[in-house]
């Protein structure tokens, strides 16, 4: 197998070609600078539930690239309050979930300060506040140590694994993280966009920690992205779009890492992905400024807490479909407490009956009219 590029000589100085690259950035920069224009176009209210809206999106789909599922209503009561905004319906989170919160929050509001080994390993006891992953116990703040062995990535079945990737010796991660650091917070001529995607190749190749690499090296992406946006608010999740294009995140990576330091095809994959992923926040917006016309138009006409509760929930996102049981449920109140909600609400014209029939009766929101 041919050496992994932190094994050859000239690591880790880094070449790509510009002229291949320079259209996509160029791209990128366009229209980052297009949605923060929007965005500070709107009132603070607005602008808040916007970041609100992103952060929570990029815990989630962080945490889900490997493999883990957080509560939504959790990450979301947790960003809220780390941002000291007021949500109805906050709920107790957990602190697995506010674990992740504290550690983006920290990474983007905080983007200025310098990145330091001591911040890392605080981001890194945040992750695993039991000193556990699942149900074993790591080292937590603090480099691996490969006691058991060199850390890889694998697959396959026992006895039949394929090693995808290997990381450098834990001997000298002192001296590879040192170098990434020093690097990170220089004030070294490139532009700050590929100063992310370079980091983001550079931390996850040397793996510094026994877990929790993946979404530390996204974390400090969204760092980079946030000095190269030259604001602390967030309007567009790199982790959202990571998490749709997965296959291809694992794929681009695997090959650049048994590469040569040449790292065009990885430059050119993460603007692109970037590129989808300042497409996707106007669903975003779009989102939070129909929520604002929605509650504009309804809020004197809503009668009680119950109904501001689950019509949240249906402005949000609802998981499924909503049936009068499933409001009685999260409602906490009787079925024909539940119908009678419904039945005002559909009096006023805000929920309607769903058209396709089945055995239960199912009701979604009327949209308003541009």
């Amino acid at each position: 197998m041919k050496p992994y590029i932190h094994q050859k000589e000239d690591w880790p100085n880094f070449n790509w070609n510009n002229e291949e690259i320079l259209t996509l950035l160029g791209e990128v920069r366009n229209l980052q600078g297009k949605i923060i224009g929007k965005m500070e176009t709107l009132g603070f209210d607005l602008k808040n539930e916007a970041v609100l809206e992103t952060l929570t999106l990029d815990v989630i789909k962080s945490t889900e690239i490997e493999g883990e599922v957080l509560n939504p209503g959790q990450v979301r009561s947790s960003v809220a309050r780390r941002l000291g905004m007021e949500i109805e319906n906050s709920v107790f989170s957990e602190r697995n979930v506010d674990g992740v919160v504290d550690m983006l929050i920290d990474a983007t509001q905080n983007f200025e300060s310098k990145l330091t080994k001591e911040r890392l390993f605080d981001w890194h006891y945040s992750l695993f506040p039991t000193g556990r992953s699942g149900m074993y116990k790591i080292l937590i703040g603090n480099w691996r140590e490969d006691t058991t062995g060199p850390m890889q990535v694998v697959s396959g079945a026992l006895g039949k694994e394929k090693v995808h990737f290997e990381a450098p010796k834990s001997n000298i991660l002192d001296k590879e993280m040192e170098a990434f650091l020093n690097w990170l917070n220089s004030d070294i001529k490139i532009d700050p966009v590929l100063k992310a995607g370079i980091g983001h190749l550079w931390f996850i190749t040397i793996h510094p920690f026994e877990d929790g690499n993946g979404r530390i090296a996204r974390a400090t992406t969204d760092l980079l992205l946030s000095r190269a946006d030259g604001i602390a608010q967030r309007y567009y999740s790199m982790s959202s779009q990571i998490r749709i294009e997965r296959k291809q995140y694992y794929d681009i990576l695997e090959k650049t890492q048994q590469g040569t330091l040449d790292i065009t095809n990885w430059l050119s994959w993460f603007l692109e992905c970037l590129l989808n992923s300042l497409k996707a926040s106007n669903t975003v917006l779009e989102k939070v400024l129909y929520k604002h016309k929605f509650w504009n138009k309804n809020a004197k006409i809503v009668n009680n807490e119950r109904q501001k509760l689950m019509l949240n929930k249906l402005l949000d996102g609802f998981d499924g479909k909503l049936t009068s049981s499933k409001w009685a449920k999260i409602t906490k109140c009787s079925s024909d407490t539940a119908l009678r909600d419904i039945q005002d609400l559909m009096k006023k014209e805000i929920l309607k009956k769903e058209q396709a029939g089945g055995r239960s009766t199912n009701y979604e929101l009327i949209k308003i009219m541009e």
